[in-house]
C-alpha cells in the first residue's frame, strides 16, 4: 500500500501558495507547513479543516526559521536547539488538530532542513528526537541518511518518491525555488515504474534505486490538481 501526499498551507496573510482545496480530493496524507517558512494560524486552521472534510491524514511540515527565504536557506543552529524549534511548530499544529479532534499522522521537515537532514547525521538525530516526543513517523528519502537515522526508530520512517522534481544520477533532489510544470501522465508513469521496479530515473536518463511508501505532489507546482488527479488514478490499485 502506498500513500499519495502534498506539502500544503504554504502562503500565509493575503499571500497563497497552491491550490490546497482543488489538490485535498486526490491525496490521502497532507504535510502542512507551520509558520516558520509559511503559513499562519488561519491557513493551518483551514487546511487542517479541509483534510478532515477529505478524510486526510495530516502531519507537520517544520523548517527552518526562514520565513523570507521559504525555508530554502540552511541557517546554523546547536541540535538542541534544532530540535526544540521542530518541537515548537510541530506543537502549534498539533493544536489546530486536537480542536478538529484529528491525530498528528506524521513529520515531514521542509526545504533546506530536509536536505541537510538527508546527509548529516547530527540534523538528522535533533530532528528524530522532536518526532520522539510525537510519537509518529517521519517521511524521508531512502537511501540516505533519513533512511539510516530514522530508519531505526521505533516509530518508523517512510520512504517518499517525488512526482514533480528531478533526481541526480546519484539519487540525490534538483531542488529550485520554484517549480515548474511536469506532464501528469508522464509523472503517473514514473511513479508506477518505482513501485513496480523499485527504479527511478535521472535527468541523465540512468536509472537510481528507489523505493517508496508515499509518493509527493507540490501544491505549488504550475499544474498541481492534475499532476495530483492524475498520479491518484495511476496509483490507485496501490493505494487500497
Amino acid at each position: 500500500m502506498v500513500q499519495i501526499n502534498c506539502d500544503m498551507g504554504e502562503g500565509y496573510g493575503i499571500y497563497r501558495c497552491g491550490d490546497d482545496e482543488a489538490i485535498m480530493p486526490y491525496i490521502t496524507m497532507a504535510n502542512v507547513a507551520c509558520g516558520f517558512h509559511a503559513s499562519d494560524p488561519l491557513v493551518m486552521k483551514k487546511v487542517v479543516s479541509l483534510a478532515k472534510a477529505h478524510n486526510v491524514a495530516v502531519g507537520a511540515h517544520p523548517s527552518f526559521p526562514d520565513h523570507q527565504g521559504f525555508g530554502r536557506r540552511e541557517i546554523k543552529m546547536q541540535p538542541e536547539e534544532l530540535t526544540a524549534c521542530i518541537i515548537y511548530q510541530v506543537g502549534a499544529l498539533k493544536g489546530f488538530l486536537d480542536a478538529e479532534d484529528m491525530e498528528l499522522n506524521h513529520i515531514k521537515v521542509h526545504g533546506a532542513l530536509y536536505g541537510l537532514s538527508s546527509r548529516d547525521t547530527e540534523t538528522a538525530e535533533a530532528i528524530a528526537s522532536a518526532a520522539e516526543v510525537f510519537g509518529v513517523p517521519l517521511l524521508g528519502m531512502a537511501n540516505t541518511v533519513h533512511e539510516q537515522i530514522w530508519g531505526e526508530r521505533d516509530f518508523g520512517f517512510l520512504a517518499e518518491y517525488y512526482t514533480d522534481l528531478d533526481y541526480s544520477s546519484d539519487g540525490s533532489l534538483i531542488i529550485t525555488r520554484e517549480h515548474v510544470a511536469y506532464d501528469p501522465e508522464e509523472a503517473g508513469k514514473r511513479a508506477l515504474q518505482v513501485l513496480k521496479e523499485g527504479v527511478a530515473l535521472a535527468v541523465d536518463g540512468s536509472k537510481i534505486a528507489m523505493r517508496a511508501d508515499c509518493v509527493c505532489v507540490h501544491s505549488d507546482t504550475p499544474n498541481a490538481e492534475e499532476l495530483a488527479k492524475t498520479v491518484r488514478e495511476k496509483l490507485q490499485p496501490y493505494l487500497n
